[in-house]
């Protein structure tokens, strides 16, 4: 079964980055959390829908909308 919620550490293994710079993407409103207790967790489709607004065309500096 596919986890819905992901840690931070989790979040930050699955896009390649450091825990500081995920921690700084929701600091910054750039990706949604879930708290659970005292506890953050990134769902899944909020991950996914970070990736599809951040996606680029090949050679261009441009976002998909």
């Amino acid at each position: 079964m596919t986890p819905l919620l992901l840690t931070i550490p989790e979040t930050a293994t699955a896009l390649s980055l450091s825990r500081t710079t995920v921690y700084e993407l929701v600091r910054d409103g750039k990706l949604a959390t879930v708290t659970v207790g005292r506890s953050r967790r990134v769902r899944v489709a909020a991950l996914e829908r970070f990736i599809d607004q951040h996606e680029c065309y090949a050679g261009t500096r441009r976002r998909r909308k």
